[in-house]
């Protein structure tokens, strides 16, 4: 990743901090690695963000899972892909009463996977899970997300 590039993608996550749906949530990107193969988010419970018995919205904890599995694939595959979120499950395991956290990481190795596979079937869904947590680490919500990758040159086959 050459500099204009990486500027680009740190304006990016400069950005979703100010993203509305993130802002008036209470969810902001915590910390994120130099190569954004790995990110981190917050959820603050405030009153905009409770539900009717007080704890975190459910809305809010999937809000601040939805697009970091698909930034980190778009990111490290470059432009020669299309990156889409395909569909998602969240499991609530317990309610969220305070600060929660999610973290988001592909290795060198996952990210290897998904090229070698599209690049030899020119296009896949792949499926990755993270967990909602508190400030103790216990789990709040599960989360499955299944990311659509596609070559841009793939040329569907006829039949």
């Amino acid at each position: 990743m050459d500099k204009k590039q990486n500027r680009k993608f740190k304006r990016l996550i400069r950005f979703i901090n100010w993203y509305p749906p993130f802002l008036f949530s209470g969810i902001r990107v915590v910390d994120y690695a130099e190569d954004f193969s790995r990110f981190r988010t917050r959820l603050k419970l405030t009153w905009y963000n409770r539900n009717l018995v007080g704890t975190a919205f459910g809305g809010s904890l999937y809000s601040m899972c939805d697009p970091f599995f698909m930034f980190i694939i778009l990111i490290q595959l470059g432009e020669e892909y299309i990156v889409w979120d395909k569909h998602a499950c969240i499991e609530f395991v317990k309610p969220g009463k305070g600060t929660v956290y999610a973290e988001f990481q592909l290795s060198p190795e996952q990210i290897a996977d998904v090229k070698m596979t599209v690049d030899k079937e020119g296009k896949a869904v792949f499926e990755f899970a993270c967990e909602v947590v508190d400030a103790d680490k216990n789990i709040v919500a599960k989360v499955s997300k299944g990311v659509y990758v596609r070559r841009k040159d793939f040329v569907k086959p006829n039949g």
